[in-house]
């Protein structure tokens, strides 16, 4: 017995095994295609008209970019006070892939004081690429800079005392 389903662009019976209709060529019926919205929560807690918490992913039922705005933001694109997110500004803290924030970590992190990320800024700069005050990398750019090449002695007591500092 032949299960069938009804095309959602035609409107036409269909075998339901089929991988597109065999009259208009959609290539899966309605039915079975998958949809392409994203996810969207915000607590209910809210700060003025800022959620405490926004988690955001892909699009609305429109095709716009989900954009978690929240005190947490966490999604594909996020801004907020502490921001989780693939690109985000994290005013506080920012934890992604492309982040921006007071401090920053991610694989590129545009960090004010602290960034610590494959290409990091930041007044104290850690990663495979810096720019900043104080940096300790593969290579770089900092006033003081602790790298393969280069060890400014300043660069290396900093780093020690703050390594220091973190066991404890």
């Amino acid at each position: 017995m032949i299960n069938t389903v009804i095309c959602g662009e035609c409107g036409k019976s269909i075998n339901s095994d089929a991988p597109s209709c065999p009259y208009c060529g959609v290539f899966k019926p309605r039915k079975y295609r998958m949809r392409r919205y994203g996810f969207e929560w915000k607590s209910r807690v809210v700060f003025g008209n800022i959620p405490f918490i926004h988690v955001a992913f892909g699009k609305d039922s429109n095709g716009k970019l989900l954009v978690a705005k929240g005190i947490i933001a966490i999604g594909q694109f996020a801004v907020g006070i502490i921001t989780i997110a693939q690109f985000g500004v994290g005013v506080l803290f920012g934890f992604g892939q492309f982040i921006a924030g007071i401090a920053a970590i991610g694989q590129i992190a545009g960090g004010v004081v602290f960034g610590l990320g494959q290409v990091s800024s930041g007044y104290v700069a850690v990663g495979q690429v810096v720019f900043g005050y104080y940096g300790w990398a593969q290579t770089g750019f900092a006033y003081h800079l602790w790298s393969m090449y280069y060890k400014d002695p300043e660069a290396v007591r900093f780093f020690s005392d703050l390594t220091m500092l973190l066991r404890f």
